[in-house]
């Protein structure tokens, strides 16, 4: 027989526990420190909308925008009476926005560049949850707006 035994209990794995330390470090220093999904997938929605409009979505007063299963920004205040205009920046995915809490009707679906408004008018003060009507559930598309002046 060899003097080379299996990964499991041979030669390999007697290098003991300060070899997989060394490993693991080794990659934790060459892994660039990995940014935050959300915060990339919501530039990324403001690059959509730029490229769509020609506008600064940052810019705009009560916008939140519609992207690869989320809403951008997740948590949005306005002030009571305001209307929040959600656009869809998504090529290809048809989004809706529906405060089901608040008994309020799903809007109907929107396409690129589909915008759907939702009035404040009738809101308390405090937080209102937002759902996508097709996306809530599987994929989390959710978000907050926050009444109060």
């Amino acid at each position: 027989m060899s003097p080379r035994r299996s990964e499991q209990g041979g030669r390999h794995a007697s290098r003991g526990p300060r070899a997989v330390l060394i490993g693991l470090t080794a990659l934790l220093v060459a892994a660039p420190a990995s940014a935050d999904p959300e915060a990339e997938r919501c530039a990324e929605a403001a690059d959509a909308y730029k490229a769509l409009t020609g506008k600064d979505a940052s810019a705009e007063p009560d916008l939140a925008l519609m992207y690869k299963y989320r809403f951008c920004p997740a948590e949005l205040k306005v002030k009571r009476g305001a209307t929040v205009r959600y656009i869809n920046v998504d090529k290809r995915t048809s989004h809706s926005v529906w405060l089901k809490d608040d008994g309020r009707e799903e809007s109907e679906r929107v396409f690129q560049e589909g915008v759907v408004e939702v009035s404040t008018i009738g809101l308390a003060d405090g937080r209102h949850s937002v759902l996508c009507g097709p996306h809530w559930e599987r994929d989390g598309m959710k978000a907050v707006i926050i009444v109060g002046d």
